[in-house]
């Protein structure tokens, strides 16, 4: 069991290989740099990670993990799948626009790391695709999308909308508020591309 200063040091190696990672890229960070950003020894980070992928992976964990855990809680408090989706694009924004390294990290980097790792990501990511496929559910049940509607698609394409707008969000330097995206976001994939046909 880790003491409380374990755990700031733990949280502390955490953010510099997010700073490092994200000024340099996950093949240029080195462990000493991290370490040293962190403030700690080299063999430090070893004591909580067994290497660089390991501190990666825990990156996204922890991310992923925090937007699912307050996700849970944001989406019992909305009744329709169209406010849940607006709410699970909101946090999914507010989240990674409020921090533009980790942002770069989870949205750039991560998809330049071997097939082992994005393995791992996948594993991650189940919860929050759980949150989507249950959200297009409702919305079967509500009769606001299609009962045809390929679940899979629809889940690939919600969540590749987020991941793209953040993407092209931090790769454009981060100069808006993402955030603000939000009902632009959720208004094409829930209306899609066509006029409304009264």
């Amino acid at each position: 069991m880790a003491n409380k200063r374990d755990d700031t040091k733990y949280a502390a190696i955490l953010e510099a290989a997010i700073q490092v990672m994200s000024e340099s890229g996950y093949h240029h960070a080195q462990i000493s740099r991290i370490a040293k950003a962190a403030g700690v020894a080299d063999g430090t980070v070893y004591l909580y990670f067994k290497n660089k992928e390991d501190i990666l992976i825990s990156i996204l964990r922890q991310t992923i993990g925090r937007i699912v855990e307050l996700g849970e809680s944001r989406l019992q408090q909305q009744k329709t799948a169209e406010d849940k989706l607006r709410a699970l694009i909101q946090l999914y924004f507010s989240e990674l626009g409020s921090r533009k390294s980790l942002a770069m990290v989870t949205q750039v980097h991560l998809r330049q790391v071997d097939a082992n790792i994005r393995r791992q990501i996948g594993d991650i990511m189940k919860p929050f695709y759980n949150a989507l496929d249950e959200i297009v559910e409702l919305g079967i049940r509500e009769g606001m999308f299609r009962s045809s509607v390929n679940r899979r698609i629809a889940r690939r394409m919600i969540f590749g909308t987020i991941d793209e707008t953040v993407t092209a969000w931090v790769l454009t330097g981060g100069k808006y508020d993402l955030e603000e995206l939000t009902d632009d976001a959720a208004d094409v994939l829930l209306h899609g591309l066509c006029v409304q046909v009264v």
